[in-house]
């Protein structure tokens, strides 16, 4: 695991200083995702210069450094990532080709693959997760890879003046921002669509000019880089003069070719499942360092340190170290479950209980952490179990990406259900309905629960009817399909354009997402299966994935995701959505494998997040900061926000009427970030 950054540039002169210099300067910006080693390499002919920062995980020698050539000469790359079937590739390598290792590196395997297979022949041979930077010295090409599911993290884009135009690309933003002459502005559409998903969608990023390479796609430039990005490169695949966009890996392939060949046999559907993880956990638990996994007692992670500790005990090594986080306030404390988990296996495992005030000193981190706006509140959390990890272990094993492959979350259960009940009525019918339902203040619904809640015994009954009620409303009024109430479930501020000011103070046109591509023509009929699969394409990268990255390597912790090996994933799409999905219950195939290991009772419980009482902080201690991030005078002058609506969600959220914690927390995290620029 490791970080890098680069440049390609026509005019050498521009820089004042030289390419090795600057390349340095911008992998030290990323030092925390590699404080093991540091490399730097230049074509300064070409105009060209890799910096590198290394987390040595595998191979620990200096014969891991990078950049690193191949041995013939003809490439040079810079790669942060693991390729967990390394040693089978060298395998096939010197049986066919014979081979002169210089050490045991995964990143010298992927070099002489390069140059004996091709460039993309050899990612299609890959198990693992990686962004790549390669330079063919030979035809002067530069390519940018990334890995089937997006796992790493690769940025790349135009910056600097016009006398001194370049191409800049690295693990993390803040390495570009320190490219010499770095001057690009907030990108309004990005930060429309930021609104919306609480995160900046691939391919965009905050900055004008500056994208993500989507998973599993190749770019390729060769020659002098381009000036400026075609307006078609946004749309894939693209080709522009030197530059070249494609996809070398697709899910909507995976979803056809598993709608061709489903597996019916519910036996074999779960024997073959958990074979096929197994050999991910084996192949993911391989490193030089001390390795260990998140357990937070739920299906995935559980599943995940079931089959690790089986391993662990058929081959005589110790006991998984195992880490969850635990939290003061009530409800938000699920350190027993993982507890319970831990003890029946037999882990060695590590609690790290944390105070609101502990949880709230992170906030302050999370603008330089996250490097553009991010907001998902479960990155506070995420944070302190990799710390607590990181104290222990350099390599952890990670649950993520369950719910996307095996239909975990809650939206694929209530969502069609809402549906069912909200289609029979006509569309003007609805909207009529949804009119009425707002038009009855919040109050009025919250009176009207209180008789309703009296009769109900314990502890149940209608929490905040009013806001939920005013919720369900509009939702009534917007929605036509399923489809739409979907794009509903997963955005927080329903229509950016009316918080979000556009460039000299018009209207910001909110461009078309990945959710606005079609679907595969077969193998997502079912509702579920089309949210699984957008949610596999933007929110498991761009939230899930990205959320752990940062988290992880800001303590320089290397984290792996058994469930997004690329054949454990192609089993899943495999499977019928009743494997997945079964009496209003996710996973059940994933269930039936955890089952073999650890008892039901320890396991069956209501789904909820890695959450953390932020709506109530907001209230309370954290009031002043908010306070001051959501002033209207400076909401006014900065001019990306139009301060009425967040005024008016601060004060019924300050009010307890309302619980806008979400639609706040992204306007508060947009902010913190902005004040760090």
């Amino acid at each position: 695991m490791c970080g890098f950054a680069g440049f390609l540039t026509a005019d050498v002169s521009a820089l004042g200083g030289g390419l090795e210099a600057v390349a340095t300067r911008m992998a030290e910006a990323i030092a925390h995702r590699g404080p093991d080693d540091a490399g730097a390499w230049a074509d300064a002919q070409a105009g060209l210069a890799l910096g590198h920062r290394r987390l040595s995980i595998v191979d620990l020698s200096p014969a891991g450094h990078q950049p690193m050539a191949s041995s013939g000469g003809r490439y040079v790359m810079a790669f942060n990532g693991e390729i967990y079937n390394h040693l089978e590739m060298r395998a096939a390598l010197e049986e066919r080709h014979g081979m002169a290792w210089r050490g045991h590196s995964d990143t010298e395997t992927l070099l002489a693959g390069f140059e004996t297979w091709g460039v993309e022949a050899t990612l299609k041979r890959t198990v693992g997760m990686f962004a790549i930077a390669l330079w063919d010295v030979q035809t002067r090409t530069l390519h940018l890879a990334r890995d089937r599911f997006g796992e790493k993290p690769l940025y790349y884009g135009w910056t600097g003046g016009e006398s001194g135009r370049a191409f800049v690309f690295g693990s993390e933003l803040k390495a570009l921002r320190v490219f010499p002459g770095f001057n690009n502005a907030v990108c309004r559409q990005a930060l429309a669509q930021y609104m919306r998903f609480m995160y900046v969608p691939a391919p965009r990023s905050i900055y004008q000019g500056i994208y993500k390479l989507e998973p599993g796609c190749l770019l390729s430039i060769q020659g002098a880089a381009p000036t400026t990005a075609p307006a078609q490169l946004l749309r894939l695949p693209a080709v522009d003069g030197s530059l070249s966009l494609s996809r070398w890996w697709s899910l909507a392939e995976v979803v056809l070719a598993g709608a061709q060949s489903p597996i019916s046999d519910e036996v074999a559907a779960v024997d073959a499942l958990e074979q096929r993880l197994a050999e991910a956990v084996r192949l993911q638990s391989l490193a030089d360092v001390p390795l260990g996994a998140f357990l937070s007692g739920g299906v995935d992670s559980s599943a995940i340190v079931a089959l690790m500790q089986q391993q662990a005990k058929k081959s005589g090594a110790d006991p998984v170290k195992t880490f969850t986080v635990g939290f003061e306030e009530a409800g938000f404390d699920e350190s027993p479950y993982a507890r319970a988990v831990a003890h029946h296996l037999g882990t060695e495992h590590t609690e790290l209980f944390v105070t609101s005030v502990e949880a709230q000193a992170v906030i302050a981190q999370l603008p330089a952490m996250y490097d553009e706006p991010f907001a998902d509140s479960s990155q506070i959390p995420t944070h302190l179990v990799c710390r607590a990890a990181r104290q222990h272990v350099t390599v952890v094993l990670s649950g993520d990406a369950g719910d996307e492959l095996f239909g975990g979350y809650n939206r694929y259960f209530w969502g069609p259900r809402i549906w069912n009940k909200l289609a029979v009525m006509p569309y003007a019918v609805r909207q009529a309905l949804g009119a009425v339902i707002t038009a009855v203040p919040m109050a009025g619904w919250d009176a009207l629960s209180r008789p309703v809640n009296a009769l109900l015994p314990g502890s149940r009954g209608i929490a905040r009817a009013g806001d939920k009620a005013h919720k369900l409303g509009a939702r009534l009024r917007g929605v036509r399909n399923l489809d739409d109430l979907y794009l509903s479930l997963v955005s927080e501020w329903q229509d950016p354009a009316q918080v979000v000011r556009g460039e000299g103070g018009g209207m910001v046109v909110e461009p078309p997402s990945l959710l606005d591509d079609p679907a595969p023509a077969h193998g997502v009929e079912a509702s579920q299966l089309r949210m699984m699969y957008r949610d596999s394409m933007t929110y498991l990268p761009d939230d899930i994935l990205c959320k752990v990255d940062r988290a992880a390597m800001a303590i320089s912790l290397e984290t792996r995701v058994p469930f997004l090996d690329h054949r454990v994933a192609e089993l899943a799409w495999q499977l019928p959505l009743d494997m997945k999905i079964r009496g209003g219950q996710g996973k059940w195939a994933l269930r039936q494998v955890l089952y073999r290991h650890v008892p039901r009772e320890l396991i069956e419980r209501p789904k909820a997040g890695f959450g953390i009482p932020v709506g109530q902080w907001l209230r309370g201690p954290l009031r002043p900061w908010a306070e001051s991030l959501l002033d209207e005078k400076r909401l006014q002058a900065e001019g990306y926000f139009y301060p009425l609506p967040i005024r008016a969600k601060w004060a019924e959220h300050l009010s307890g009427q309302r619980d806008h914690t979400a639609s706040l927390w992204a306007v508060l995290m947009f902010q913190a970030w902005l004040a760090e620029q």
